[in-house]
């Protein structure tokens, strides 16, 4: 699976199918809950690339988070502390700093 097939599977599993854990290539990586706003989140690997999702908050004042407040299912994507992509209802969106990072596609 390339970065971007992997990034909506991740999406898929949390946000669509509701599961406790997201599994890529067998393994197991578990789903928890921020604190504050109870937002879906996980840490995963891909490559040598540890990445993190995390669900929109729909009380922020970004148009992602108007869209999760119409009720679409929304997951951001980071590395390295910079946000790299989104996936909106199985649509991936990538940041400027995918490529200025020089993640692979």
């Amino acid at each position: 699976m390339t970065l971007g097939e992997t990034l909506i599977e991740v999406w898929r599993q949390i946000l669509v199918d509701g599961k406790p854990r997201v599994e890529l290539a067998g393994k197991p990586y578990p789903v928890t809950t921020t604190r504050a706003k109870k937002l879906r989140t996980v840490r995963f690997e891909y490559a040598p690339y540890h990445i993190d999702g995390i669900e929109q908050n729909p009380e922020t004042g970004s148009r992602w988070a108007l869209l999760a407040r119409e009720g679409r299912r929304v997951m951001q994507f980071t590395f390295g502390r910079r946000y790299i992509a989104n996936v909106s209802e199985g649509e991936l969106v990538r940041y400027p700093a995918w490529h200025s990072m020089g993640l692979p596609e």
